[in-house]
Protein backbone atom coordinates (compact mmCIF):
# COMPACT_ATOMS: atom_id res chain seq x y z
CA UNK A 1 0.00 0.00 0.00
CA UNK A 2 1.41 3.39 -0.97
CA UNK A 3 2.00 6.30 1.37
CA UNK A 4 -1.04 8.15 0.06
CA UNK A 5 -3.39 5.29 0.91
CA UNK A 6 -1.73 4.82 4.31
CA UNK A 7 -2.26 8.52 5.03
CA UNK A 8 -5.96 8.08 4.30
CA UNK A 9 -6.14 5.18 6.77
CA UNK A 10 -4.40 7.32 9.40
CA UNK A 11 -6.94 10.10 8.88
CA UNK A 12 -9.81 7.67 9.38
CA UNK A 13 -8.08 6.29 12.45
CA UNK A 14 -7.56 9.77 13.82
CA UNK A 15 -11.32 10.05 13.96
CA UNK A 16 -11.54 6.55 15.42
CA UNK A 17 -14.38 6.17 12.93
CA UNK A 18 -15.22 2.79 11.36
CA UNK A 19 -15.23 3.16 7.59
CA UNK A 20 -18.76 3.73 6.34
CA UNK A 21 -20.16 4.99 9.65
CA UNK A 22 -20.32 8.63 8.68
CA UNK A 23 -23.91 9.65 8.38
CA UNK A 24 -26.21 11.89 6.44
CA UNK A 25 -24.43 14.98 7.76
CA UNK A 26 -20.78 14.40 6.91
CA UNK A 27 -19.84 17.75 8.42
CA UNK A 28 -21.11 16.56 11.79
CA UNK A 29 -19.33 13.22 11.54
CA UNK A 30 -16.02 14.85 10.58
CA UNK A 31 -15.82 16.84 13.85
CA UNK A 32 -16.23 13.95 16.30
CA UNK A 33 -14.15 10.91 17.15
CA UNK A 34 -14.98 7.43 18.45
CA UNK A 35 -18.29 7.36 16.57
CA UNK A 36 -18.51 3.61 17.14
CA UNK A 37 -19.94 4.62 20.55
CA UNK A 38 -23.15 5.57 18.71
CA UNK A 39 -23.78 2.11 17.26
CA UNK A 40 -26.79 0.34 18.86
CA UNK A 41 -26.17 -2.58 21.21
CA UNK A 42 -28.78 -5.24 22.04
CA UNK A 43 -31.90 -6.61 20.35
CA UNK A 44 -34.30 -4.57 22.48
CA UNK A 45 -32.54 -1.29 21.72
CA UNK A 46 -32.44 -1.99 17.98
CA UNK A 47 -36.09 -3.09 17.84
CA UNK A 48 -37.29 -0.02 19.76
CA UNK A 49 -35.54 2.30 17.30
CA UNK A 50 -33.02 3.31 20.02
CA UNK A 51 -35.76 4.86 22.19
CA UNK A 52 -34.20 3.38 25.35
CA UNK A 53 -33.59 6.32 27.68
CA UNK A 54 -36.83 5.80 29.65
CA UNK A 55 -36.74 1.96 29.53
CA UNK A 56 -35.84 -0.30 32.49
CA UNK A 57 -33.82 -3.05 30.83
CA UNK A 58 -30.95 -5.49 31.27
CA UNK A 59 -29.43 -3.82 28.17
CA UNK A 60 -29.35 -0.41 29.87
CA UNK A 61 -25.61 -0.44 30.54
CA UNK A 62 -25.24 0.45 26.84
CA UNK A 63 -28.07 3.00 26.90
CA UNK A 64 -29.19 4.74 30.12
CA UNK A 65 -27.62 3.10 33.21
CA UNK A 66 -30.55 4.33 35.33
CA UNK A 67 -32.58 1.57 33.64
CA UNK A 68 -30.66 -1.00 35.71
CA UNK A 69 -31.71 0.46 39.07
CA UNK A 70 -34.90 -1.55 39.60
CA UNK A 71 -33.43 -4.92 38.66
CA UNK A 72 -34.17 -7.43 41.44
CA UNK A 73 -32.17 -10.41 40.15
CA UNK A 74 -28.59 -10.69 38.95
CA UNK A 75 -28.21 -11.43 35.25
CA UNK A 76 -25.70 -12.32 32.59
CA UNK A 77 -26.57 -10.91 29.15
CA UNK A 78 -24.86 -11.70 25.84
CA UNK A 79 -25.62 -9.54 22.81
CA UNK A 80 -24.65 -10.17 19.21
CA UNK A 81 -25.42 -7.79 16.37
CA UNK A 82 -23.27 -7.41 13.30
CA UNK A 83 -23.19 -3.99 11.68
CA UNK A 84 -22.26 -3.09 8.14
CA UNK A 85 -18.96 -1.75 9.53
CA UNK A 86 -18.10 -4.91 11.44
CA UNK A 87 -19.05 -7.73 13.77
CA UNK A 88 -20.44 -6.56 17.12
CA UNK A 89 -20.41 -8.58 20.35
CA UNK A 90 -21.27 -7.39 23.87
CA UNK A 91 -21.52 -8.90 27.34
CA UNK A 92 -22.98 -7.60 30.62
CA UNK A 93 -22.69 -9.13 34.11
CA UNK A 94 -25.23 -7.37 36.36
CA UNK A 95 -25.24 -7.95 40.12
CA UNK A 96 -28.37 -6.81 41.97
CA UNK A 97 -28.46 -6.19 45.72
CA UNK A 98 -31.66 -4.36 46.56
CA UNK A 99 -32.42 -1.93 48.08
CA UNK A 100 -28.82 -0.79 47.57
CA UNK A 101 -28.86 -1.06 43.78
CA UNK A 102 -27.08 -2.74 40.87
CA UNK A 103 -23.42 -3.00 39.90
CA UNK A 104 -22.60 -3.99 36.33
CA UNK A 105 -19.50 -4.84 34.31
CA UNK A 106 -19.87 -4.79 30.52
CA UNK A 107 -17.69 -5.20 27.45
CA UNK A 108 -18.28 -4.40 23.79
CA UNK A 109 -16.16 -5.39 20.77
CA UNK A 110 -16.56 -4.14 17.20
CA UNK A 111 -14.35 -6.16 14.87
CA UNK A 112 -14.05 -4.75 11.37
CA UNK A 113 -12.06 -7.73 10.11
CA UNK A 114 -8.92 -7.69 7.99
CA UNK A 115 -8.00 -6.09 4.69
CA UNK A 116 -5.06 -7.09 2.49
CA UNK A 117 -2.45 -4.50 1.59
CA UNK A 118 -1.24 -4.79 -1.99
CA UNK A 119 1.33 -3.04 -4.14
CA UNK A 120 0.72 -1.55 -7.60
CA UNK A 121 1.09 -5.02 -9.14
CA UNK A 122 -1.52 -6.60 -6.88
CA UNK A 123 0.96 -8.50 -4.73
CA UNK A 124 -0.09 -8.86 -1.07
CA UNK A 125 2.36 -7.05 1.20
CA UNK A 126 0.51 -7.31 4.50
CA UNK A 127 -2.86 -6.84 6.17
CA UNK A 128 -4.78 -4.31 8.23
CA UNK A 129 -7.21 -5.11 11.05
CA UNK A 130 -9.39 -2.62 12.96
CA UNK A 131 -10.99 -3.30 16.35
CA UNK A 132 -12.85 -0.95 18.68
CA UNK A 133 -13.50 -1.91 22.31
CA UNK A 134 -15.46 -0.43 25.21
CA UNK A 135 -15.30 -1.55 28.84
CA UNK A 136 -18.01 -0.27 31.21
CA UNK A 137 -18.53 -0.23 34.97
CA UNK A 138 -22.15 0.68 35.86
CA UNK A 139 -23.69 1.81 39.15
CA UNK A 140 -27.46 2.27 39.50
CA UNK A 141 -29.81 2.80 42.41
CA UNK A 142 -33.40 3.76 43.24
CA UNK A 143 -33.08 7.12 44.98
CA UNK A 144 -36.78 7.17 45.86
CA UNK A 145 -40.05 5.51 44.90
CA UNK A 146 -40.25 7.72 41.83
CA UNK A 147 -36.61 8.39 40.84
CA UNK A 148 -33.80 6.09 39.60
CA UNK A 149 -30.24 7.16 38.84
CA UNK A 150 -27.32 5.52 37.06
CA UNK A 151 -23.69 6.16 36.20
CA UNK A 152 -21.30 4.56 33.68
CA UNK A 153 -17.52 4.86 33.63
CA UNK A 154 -16.15 3.69 30.26
CA UNK A 155 -12.72 2.86 28.91
CA UNK A 156 -12.65 3.31 25.13
CA UNK A 157 -9.97 1.66 23.00
CA UNK A 158 -9.25 1.78 19.27
CA UNK A 159 -6.68 -0.47 17.53
CA UNK A 160 -5.55 -0.39 13.93
CA UNK A 161 -2.98 -3.17 13.50
CA UNK A 162 -0.78 -3.70 10.47
CA UNK A 163 1.14 -6.88 9.72
CA UNK A 164 3.69 -7.28 6.97
CA UNK A 165 5.22 -4.41 4.99
CA UNK A 166 3.49 -1.30 6.32
CA UNK A 167 4.56 2.15 5.12
CA UNK A 168 3.13 3.82 8.21
CA UNK A 169 4.50 1.48 10.89
CA UNK A 170 2.85 -1.34 12.81
CA UNK A 171 -0.43 0.50 13.32
CA UNK A 172 -2.25 2.87 15.64
CA UNK A 173 -3.50 2.33 19.18
CA UNK A 174 -5.49 4.76 21.27
CA UNK A 175 -7.19 4.60 24.67
CA UNK A 176 -9.51 7.13 26.32
CA UNK A 177 -12.32 7.33 28.81
CA UNK A 178 -15.90 8.59 28.97
CA UNK A 179 -18.89 8.58 31.31
CA UNK A 180 -22.69 8.51 31.18
CA UNK A 181 -25.07 9.96 33.77
CA UNK A 182 -28.78 9.17 33.60
CA UNK A 183 -32.11 9.47 35.40
CA UNK A 184 -35.45 7.70 35.06
CA UNK A 185 -38.63 8.76 36.82
CA UNK A 186 -42.26 7.77 37.24
CA UNK A 187 -43.47 11.02 38.85
CA UNK A 188 -47.10 9.95 39.39
CA UNK A 189 -47.65 6.54 40.93
CA UNK A 190 -51.19 6.33 39.55
CA UNK A 191 -50.19 7.29 35.99
CA UNK A 192 -48.20 4.90 33.71
CA UNK A 193 -45.88 7.68 32.54
CA UNK A 194 -42.11 7.20 32.69
CA UNK A 195 -39.53 9.87 31.91
CA UNK A 196 -35.83 9.56 31.16
CA UNK A 197 -32.89 11.89 30.63
CA UNK A 198 -29.14 11.41 30.35
CA UNK A 199 -25.78 12.74 29.24
CA UNK A 200 -23.93 10.16 27.16
CA UNK A 201 -20.25 9.78 26.15
CA UNK A 202 -18.95 12.72 28.15
CA UNK A 203 -15.16 12.96 28.42
CA UNK A 204 -11.93 14.43 27.08
CA UNK A 205 -11.03 14.50 23.40
CA UNK A 206 -10.17 11.09 21.95
CA UNK A 207 -6.52 11.30 20.91
CA UNK A 208 -5.17 9.16 18.08
CA UNK A 209 -1.49 9.39 17.07
CA UNK A 210 -0.93 12.82 18.72
CA UNK A 211 -2.77 15.76 20.29
CA UNK A 212 -3.25 17.46 16.91
CA UNK A 213 -5.24 14.43 15.74
CA UNK A 214 -7.64 14.44 18.71
CA UNK A 215 -11.37 14.87 18.24
CA UNK A 216 -14.14 15.42 20.80
CA UNK A 217 -16.19 12.39 21.78
CA UNK A 218 -19.73 12.14 20.34
CA UNK A 219 -21.28 13.51 23.55
CA UNK A 220 -25.07 13.46 23.48
CA UNK A 221 -28.08 14.70 25.46
CA UNK A 222 -31.10 12.39 25.46
CA UNK A 223 -34.63 13.12 26.69
CA UNK A 224 -37.44 10.57 26.54
CA UNK A 225 -41.01 9.90 27.65
CA UNK A 226 -42.91 6.59 27.75
CA UNK A 227 -46.60 5.93 28.32
CA UNK A 228 -48.65 2.73 28.70
CA UNK A 229 -51.73 3.45 26.56
CA UNK A 230 -53.58 0.19 27.18
CA UNK A 231 -54.39 1.13 30.77
CA UNK A 232 -57.26 3.23 29.38
CA UNK A 233 -58.81 0.26 27.55
CA UNK A 234 -57.77 -2.96 29.32
CA UNK A 235 -58.01 -3.23 33.09
CA UNK A 236 -55.43 -5.97 33.59
CA UNK A 237 -51.69 -6.22 34.11
CA UNK A 238 -51.44 -9.16 31.69
CA UNK A 239 -51.10 -6.92 28.63
CA UNK A 240 -49.39 -3.55 28.23
CA UNK A 241 -48.56 -1.30 25.29
CA UNK A 242 -45.75 1.17 25.91
CA UNK A 243 -45.10 3.96 23.42
CA UNK A 244 -41.78 5.78 23.80
CA UNK A 245 -40.65 9.06 22.22
CA UNK A 246 -37.08 10.29 22.40
CA UNK A 247 -34.95 13.20 21.21
CA UNK A 248 -31.15 13.06 21.07
CA UNK A 249 -28.86 15.98 20.30
CA UNK A 250 -25.19 16.82 20.45
CA UNK A 251 -23.83 18.28 23.68
CA UNK A 252 -21.67 20.60 21.59
CA UNK A 253 -23.49 22.83 19.08
CA UNK A 254 -27.00 21.56 19.95
CA UNK A 255 -29.83 22.02 17.49
CA UNK A 256 -27.80 21.41 14.31
CA UNK A 257 -28.41 17.68 13.88
CA UNK A 258 -30.93 16.22 16.36
CA UNK A 259 -32.13 12.62 16.09
CA UNK A 260 -35.67 11.42 16.82
CA UNK A 261 -36.68 7.94 17.95
CA UNK A 262 -40.05 6.25 18.43
CA UNK A 263 -40.46 2.81 19.98
CA UNK A 264 -43.51 0.66 20.79
CA UNK A 265 -43.49 -2.46 22.93
CA UNK A 266 -46.47 -4.79 23.44
CA UNK A 267 -45.93 -6.95 26.55
CA UNK A 268 -48.21 -9.94 27.15
CA UNK A 269 -48.19 -12.29 30.13
CA UNK A 270 -47.37 -12.31 33.81
CA UNK A 271 -44.11 -13.87 34.99
CA UNK A 272 -43.39 -15.48 31.61
CA UNK A 273 -43.65 -12.71 29.03
CA UNK A 274 -43.86 -12.20 25.26
CA UNK A 275 -42.68 -8.93 23.68
CA UNK A 276 -43.57 -7.50 20.27
CA UNK A 277 -41.46 -4.45 19.43
CA UNK A 278 -41.15 -1.88 16.70
CA UNK A 279 -39.30 1.40 16.29
CA UNK A 280 -38.53 4.25 13.95
CA UNK A 281 -35.26 6.18 13.61
CA UNK A 282 -34.87 9.60 12.02
CA UNK A 283 -31.59 11.44 11.67
CA UNK A 284 -29.12 9.04 13.36
CA UNK A 285 -25.49 9.24 12.17
CA UNK A 286 -24.70 6.44 9.71
CA UNK A 287 -28.28 5.20 9.70
CA UNK A 288 -30.96 5.61 7.05
CA UNK A 289 -34.30 6.81 8.43
CA UNK A 290 -36.71 3.93 8.82
CA UNK A 291 -38.28 1.08 10.75
CA UNK A 292 -37.03 -1.66 13.03
CA UNK A 293 -38.94 -4.65 14.41
CA UNK A 294 -38.29 -7.32 17.02
CA UNK A 295 -39.59 -10.07 19.28
CA UNK A 296 -38.73 -11.04 22.84
CA UNK A 297 -39.44 -13.90 25.22
CA UNK A 298 -38.92 -14.24 28.96
CA UNK A 299 -39.34 -17.79 30.26
CA UNK A 300 -38.43 -18.66 33.85
CA UNK A 301 -34.73 -17.71 34.19
CA UNK A 302 -34.10 -16.98 30.51
CA UNK A 303 -34.53 -13.99 28.17
CA UNK A 304 -34.28 -14.04 24.38
CA UNK A 305 -34.56 -11.08 22.04
CA UNK A 306 -34.42 -10.78 18.24
CA UNK A 307 -34.39 -7.59 16.20
CA UNK A 308 -34.04 -6.47 12.61
CA UNK A 309 -33.28 -2.97 11.36
CA UNK A 310 -35.37 -2.66 8.19
CA UNK A 311 -33.86 0.68 7.20
CA UNK A 312 -30.35 -0.68 6.78
CA UNK A 313 -27.76 2.04 6.20
CA UNK A 314 -27.23 4.98 3.93
CA UNK A 315 -25.54 2.57 1.48
CA UNK A 316 -28.88 0.81 0.99
CA UNK A 317 -27.60 -2.51 2.36
CA UNK A 318 -29.45 -4.41 5.09
CA UNK A 319 -28.09 -5.23 8.54
CA UNK A 320 -28.22 -8.76 9.94
CA UNK A 321 -30.49 -9.83 12.78
CA UNK A 322 -29.48 -8.72 16.29
CA UNK A 323 -29.76 -11.25 19.12
CA UNK A 324 -29.72 -10.90 22.92
CA UNK A 325 -29.72 -13.74 25.43
CA UNK A 326 -29.93 -13.33 29.20
CA UNK A 327 -29.96 -15.69 32.17
CA UNK A 328 -30.69 -15.07 35.86
CA UNK A 329 -27.99 -16.31 38.22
Amino acid sequence: MGKRLWSLVVCLSALALPQGVQGQNSEVGSTEGALFLLLPVGAQGVALGRAMTAVPSSESAFWNPAGLAGMEESRLVVMRGDHLVGEGTALSALMASQPIGVIGVSYQLLDEGEQDLTDIHGNVRGSLSIRSQVGIVSLASQLSDWLDAGFNLKVVKFNLNCRGQCDGGEGIRSTGWAMDVGLQSQPLSSTPLRLGAMLAHMGPDFQVVNAEQADPLPSRVRISAAYNFLTHFVHTDDINLWVRLEVEDRWRDPGEAPSYYVGTELIAGRGDLIYVRSGYVQGEVGQADGMAIGLGLRYERFDLGLAKNLAGSITGESEPVHVSFGIVF
